[in-house]
């Protein structure tokens, strides 16, 4: 089981689309994912049609320590994708947990049941609140490493420095192993000079950590929540599907997990 935290503290970079799109198009593959939803929006929980009537318990039961991490496991109507879903009430995590001994390894000390382990889930997807508060932190504690959807817009990389000197204090602190998984360049215009700028700069900057496979703007994508379906369900030919497909390969790839991965999406 691989823990991959979907981070960066600037809001609208596509993380949930990410989260939801990337389990969707690895289930699609064969591999069993596990999507947690750490942000109080809920987004991933309505994103893959689990309502507010199907969420009795959430990550917040999870994270006070009123539930184990296998009984807040729900299943989506997305094969091989179960998820661990938010409500609002997460939004008072950090008051609630201010005094709590350890409170930024509760995630982590969570997924170590044998209960939990004992569903075998390949990939476990954390998405993270857009903020670099102490939900993000528990999600960087417990990942092997971090994602980071990075928008194709001007002041992207700045945005960047502070999340990269979280990583390295969480490295120093609490999780010496934690590494980052890649950078994702999303919502990508090809017409747009901007967006070809920042898509240079950003490979200057950051190498090979950057992914060959550049998510575009796509309206599907954008569509896709509203009917509480992943995209690659609600439009698998899209081009937005295509390139989640395709990133999937290169993110299966890069963690030396090839079975089945050639051809993937492919009919």
């Amino acid at each position: 089981m691989k823990i991959v935290a979907i981070a960066n503290q600037k809001g609208g970079v596509a993380k949930t689309t990410t989260a939801i799109n990337l389990a969707a198009s690895l289930a699609e593959s064969g591999r069993k994912v596990l999507v947690i939803d750490m942000d109080p929006q809920g987004n991933a929980s309505t994103g893959f049609g689990v309502g507010h009537e199907q969420r009795p318990l959430t990550v917040y039961d999870l994270l006070l320590g009123d539930a184990s991490a296998e009984s807040v496991v729900v299943e989506t109507s997305t094969e091989r994708v179960s998820l661990i879903p938010a409500t609002t009430e997460l939004s008072s995590s950090d008051v609630q947990l201010f005094n709590v001994n350890k409170r930024s390894f509760l995630l982590k000390d969570s997924l170590a049941g044998s209960g939990f382990k004992a569903k075998r889930f390949d990939y476990v997807l954390i998405d993270c609140p857009p903020s670099l508060n102490l939900l993000t932190v528990n999600a960087l504690v417990a990942a092997d490493s971090v994602l980071i959807p990075l928008q194709s817009e001007f002041f992207a990389l700045e945005g960047l420095s502070q999340l990269m000197l979280t990583i390295r204090e969480i490295r120093q602190t609490a999780n010496p192993a934690l590494r980052v998984e890649g950078v994702l360049l999303t919502m990508h215009d090809q017409r747009n000079n901007l967006a070809q700028q920042v898509e240079n700069d950003a490979r200057e900057t950051l190498g090979d950590l950057v992914y060959r496979t550049v998510i575009p703007r796509n309206v599907r994508l954008s569509e896709a929540p509203s009917f509480a379906i992943p995209a690659l369900s609600y439009d698998p030919a899209s081009k937005g599907s295509m390139a989640y497909r395709a990133f999937s390969r290169e993110f299966l790839t890069n963690n030396n997990d090839l079975q089945g991965a050639e051809g993937h999406g492919q009919s």
